[in-house]
């Protein structure tokens, strides 16, 4: 199992943590990576674009010229996609971009991510982070300490109110829960920023 330094908020080092070899040393499946990434961005799209085919715009009642003896082509309709203000051929329809996959893979591209951190030198392990209030300006100084980078996700064991409060209004840093987390979020942030106790739940539930 690989070690891996355990920080305190003031970014000094006061132990190590042995990761699971099949989590956070695992070999990273880019392939697996982009389907899941794929799949996470399309089932956010809300599918509500929408619009009118000839069939549905409005006019177009009367022929606009006669059919012969003008010299220009034969139109019999002005809602035609080659008229202004006329329909769009093959019109885009609201529909639902969402679909599933398979829970193994997943899994697999969860623990990719993870490993392609560690391998990157882009997790960080705290011992614990607990705020007595709200408060960015410490949230801050924290981030420094630990020399996280500007895009930042900090993960907690179980919802804390304070972290989410005081991340919130800073920009490039999100926060998450441990079992919460997806593919896309630890691949988007620079650097992750995990509690021991987080370590230890992600652990029980995908060793």
């Amino acid at each position: 199992m690989p070690k891996h330094d355990i920080l305190n908020v003031s970014g000094q080092k006061v132990g190590e943590i042995e990761l699971n070899d099949s989590i956070f040393a695992s070999e990273v499946n880019e392939a697996v990576l982009h389907d899941v990434v794929k799949n996470y961005l399309a089932n956010q799209r809300q599918g509500t674009h929408s619009a009118k085919t000839r069939a549905e715009v409005r006019g177009g009642g009367k022929k606009p010229y006669r059919q012969k003896g003008t010299g220009r082509a034969r139109q019999g309709t002005t809602t035609a996609p080659n008229f202004v203000g006329g329909g769009i051929a093959f019109a885009k329809k609201p529909r639902d971009f969402s679909y599933r996959l398979n829970k193994k893979v997943k899994r697999l591209a969860l623990k990719s991510a993870l490993s392609a951190k560690v391998n990157n030198n882009e997790l960080i392990v705290i011992d614990e982070l607990s705020l007595e209030a709200p408060k960015t300006k410490d949230m801050v100084n924290i981030l420094s300490s630990v020399k996280a980078a500007k895009k930042a996700l900090i993960v907690t064991a179980d919802k804390n109110e304070n972290v989410i409060r005081s991340a919130n209004n800073i920009k490039g840093v999100a926060t998450s829960e441990a079992l919460g987390m997806n593919v896309y979020q630890i691949l988007h942030h620079d650097t992750c920023i995990i509690t021991k106790d987080a370590v230890q739940k992600i652990e029980e539930v995908y060793a």
